[in-house]
């Protein structure tokens, strides 16, 4: 046999994309102490834990305004699944915190939606979970956007107010075709 038949077969690993905003984040330099360049290996039974306490805190947010430890991100693996998974769980006593308008007070934990919006204060974080299948470790890459994530403070995470119609096929589809819906009878279709 060759090495190459004798290898381990890779495995993919979770990754959890987070995009950080703060309108303050070029002025504050609250995020310099992230790593933006790289993914960061992180073992599974480890907690990523995000806070302004470097002694704890893995993920630095250099802001006072910020708790010594904000929130913790924990991988698991659903019951009778394959499926990996996070957890967040605010820990901070002073600073609520939301995952897709769902507020979570101290010591609150909730399952990651696999895309969903994390708030505090002024912060604003995207997270987006890329699936894997390794058990030992999953990756963290960080991002920074250039603008906010949430347009709206206070309408953040709702669906487009667009009506659609019964068809489900929205107009904007058709004057991206350049046509224009036309009406018909219900008892004119096949």
């Amino acid at each position: 046999m060759t090495s190459f038949e004798e290898a381990e077969t890779e495995e993919t690993v979770t990754c959890l994309h987070l995009t950080f905003y703060h309108p303050c984040q070029d002025e504050k330099m609250m995020f310099c102490c992230l790593n933006f360049c790289k993914r960061e290996q992180v073992r599974a039974d480890e907690t990523a834990k995000f806070g302004r306490d470097s002694s704890v805190c893995r993920y630095n947010l250099m802001d006072t305004r910020v708790s010594r430890i904000q929130f913790a991100l924990q991988f698991f693996r659903k019951l009778h699944t394959s499926e990996n998974c996070f957890e967040i769980k605010n820990l901070s006593k002073k600073t609520k915190l939301t995952v897709n308008q769902t507020e979570l007070g101290y010591l609150n934990k909730i399952d990651l939606p696999w895309k969903c919006i994390i708030c505090f204060g002024d912060y604003q974080i995207l997270a987006e979970i890329q699936e894997g299948e390794s058990m030992d470790y999953f990756e963290i890459h960080l991002h920074l956007a250039e603008a906010p994530i949430l347009q709206e403070r206070c309408l953040p995470c709702l669906p487009s107010l667009q009506p659609v119609p019964e068809n489900g096929i929205s107009p904007s589809f058709f004057l991206s075709q350049g046509k224009s819906p036309t009406e018909i009878d219900e008892n004119e279709l096949c």
